[in-house]
């Protein structure tokens, strides 16, 4: 499975903002994107297992801030990527402190920093995968 394969979810209370996001999304080849217009949504569907979560700070029923905690003690090697109107240093280091792995500012550049940020996750993941395969070679010659 490679990584345009796996799950995504946008979290955001702006049905515009999720439909924007989606519409990136598929532009940039990803296919299994899941959209919830609530922080309560997007954590009942947590055990299918998502990637990565594009997950908006400002939102009614749960903020950002404690949907990326819940997001986190469920399963910590989730991706989360929160989106903010807020140009907030504090929120962002808040947030990063918390587990997320990057904070983009809503606005002009939003939808060039996401394919930015999934661009810097592919690597990662392809290094974690090379990396993987090559401690497995390792062992096996051991023998």
């Amino acid at each position: 499975m490679g990584t345009l394969d796996k799950k995504i979810f946008v979290v955001d209370d702006d049905l515009l903002t999720v439909k924007s996001y989606s519409r990136l999304l598929e532009k940039l080849g990803y296919t299994d994107i899941h959209t919830f217009l609530d922080g309560t949504s997007c954590l009942k569907e947590l055990h299918t297992q998502p990637f990565i979560i594009f997950l908006d700070y400002q939102m009614e029923d749960l903020d950002g801030g404690q949907v990326l905690n819940k997001i986190k003690r469920f399963n910590p090697d989730v991706y989360v990527v929160m989106m903010s109107s807020q140009k907030d240093v504090t929120k962002a280091v808040e947030t990063l402190k918390q587990g997320a792995f990057d904070y983009i500012v809503k606005g002009q550049n939003d939808q060039a920093n996401m394919a930015s940020t999934l661009e810097r996750i592919h690597k990662i993941e392809h290094h974690i995968l090379h990396s993987r395969r090559s401690l497995i070679s390792r062992l096996i010659n051991l023998f």
